[in-house]
């Protein structure tokens, strides 16, 4: 009876987990699906905690209270800059926890309920990819927390060194499966620290912009790991978890990668942003390197709005590190409440994390109705009398379609400049996050509003109040 009421937990837990991708797939059902997540969990932790399979209930209730509370310092005190990073973290974490898991169901004997040697192949498979999530998603954290560089770290025969410490992880795990215990033990052990190394390696290789696509990635290797693990232990609920979170993160990876017009493979395996392949232009230099800038001021930013009819802004990184979402949008129900139409560009790789700039406007309460994605704004620039560029940089590059030298050659980008004009918010000169020098701060529709993004827009809402109010 007792089994009949887990397995009929899990089975709810599992539904609850679907329905909550489902919420999260869109805004407006976003708070939705994380009630659903929310309540799917507590459920398994609840069934789990009352089964028999628990022996101790005092180290369950330590680690339970240790987690939570860890857990809530982490969330509550993160900003939404650092939430990529998080992100990355908490993968670390479920990779870290499937290797102990693996080595503890080899020692202890514990586990599915197959033949010992599929018990030891799902172990292998469980320490390999848990291994390689772990490192890999450190590795990531610390680009991301800008801790070690962004610059892809491209070794010599690196394609070969990556296809030999796989087949060396396979050796060994064959040799894990077939040595005595003690010996077992041993090639466990190596395996987990190759592909420990092989994480490392990958990610290291992967910089600039397409961090958001490693986060998504290392996304769907945690699931996986979960569904070794659920293998490994006999648990459906971790089998189905699991499968759910893999496979989601892996289509996102896909559609991300669609977006910058790249395959999978290529963006593990590429080292984006390196002199190999196509030669990017420098990563930093004088801004007359393609041209002269023009700066604008506030004052003159302010009368072009109050002059548009149709305004678009066109969110980045630098809105979230300058925390000016709030400012932005005081401005657009400024814009709006004088009759201008003010609609939000995203995109699908804008900031550090998938969705992070639709998180950033949501938490200032923008309209959803009002925030677009890429492929439903572009074909509307030319129709468009401002357009508000906000620490955005390579996401609104024209090289990315006219110059086959760049790195960024090929990705779709916001054509922003086929609009009347273009005002960037940037703290200074420099190039994106992808090291790519932008043709856009050169175009002659192009103003450029130097400063914190920030302090810069707080000036000009008050500077659009104040001619309004004239």
């Amino acid at each position: 009876m007792e089994s009949l009421l887990l397995t009929v937990a899990y089975i709810v837990s599992s539904v609850l987990f679907i329905l909550s991708l489902r919420g999260l797939s869109a805004q407006e059902t976003a708070r939705r699906g994380n009630a659903y997540g929310f309540a799917g969990m507590a459920l398994a932790v609840l069934a789990t905690a009352t089964s028999q399979a628990i022996d101790s209930y005092a180290l369950l209730l330590l680690a339970l209270v240790v987690g939570s509370a860890v857990g809530a310092a982490m969330a509550s005190r993160v900003a939404m800059t650092a939430m990529p990073e998080l992100v990355a973290l908490l993968h670390s974490f479920v990779g870290a926890a499937a290797v102990l898991v693996g080595f503890a169901s080899y020692l202890g004997d514990a586990g599915g309920h197959g033949p010992r040697g599929i018990l030891l192949g799902e172990i292998a498979v469980d320490v390999f990819i848990g291994s390689l999530t772990f490192t890999g998603s450190v590795v990531a954290f610390l680009k991301l927390r800008g801790s070690v560089s962004g610059k892809p770290l491209i070794l010599p025969a690196r394609h070969a060194l990556n296809a030999g410490l796989l087949t060396a992880c396979v050796v060994l795990s064959v040799a894990f499966g077939l040595a005595p215990d003690t010996a077992g033990l041993l090639y466990l052990v190596g395996a987990a620290l190759l592909s420990g190394v092989l994480g490392v390696h990958l990610v290291a290789a992967i910089g600039g912009a397409d961090m958001p696509v490693v986060v998504s990635l290392l996304n769907s290797y945690s699931g996986w790991t979960a569904a070794a693990a659920g293998f490994m232990l006999g648990n459906d609920l971790l089998i189905i978890t699991g499968a759910l979170v893999g496979s989601s993160g892996a289509i996102l990876s896909i559609i991300m990668c669609r977006a910058m017009n790249r395959s999978i493979w290529n963006v593990v395996f590429s080292g984006f942003g390196s002199d190999s392949g196509a030669q990017a232009r420098p990563q930093s230099g004088p801004a007359d390197a393609q041209g002269e800038v023009v700066e604008t001021d506030v004052e003159e930013t302010a009368a072009s709005l109050l002059a548009a009819r149709d305004v678009v802004i066109v969110p980045g990184y630098g809105m979230a590190v300058a925390r000016a979402q709030h400012a932005v949008n005081e401005l657009t129900e400024t814009l709006r409440a004088r009759g201008a139409k003010v609609r939000f560009a995203i995109h699908p790789v804008a900031g550090r994390l998938p969705g992070h700039m639709n998180v950033l406007l949501a938490e200032a309460d923008v309209p959803y109705d009002i925030v677009l994605e890429m492929d439903e704004i572009n074909d509307d620039f030319p129709r468009t009398d401002v357009v508000l560029v906000i620490g955005a940089n390579d996401i609104v590059n024209p090289g990315a379609l006219t110059d086959a030298s760049s790195p960024i050659y090929g990705m779709p980008v916001l054509k922003v400049w086929e609009s009347g004009r273009v005002v960037m918010f940037k703290r200074g000169r420099s190039a994106g996050y992808a090291g790519v020098d932008n043709p856009l701060f050169y175009e002659r529709n192009t103003r450029m509003l130097f400063g914190d993004a920030r302090q810069t827009m707080d000036r000009l809402v008050a500077a659009v109040k104040a001619r309004a109010a004239a």
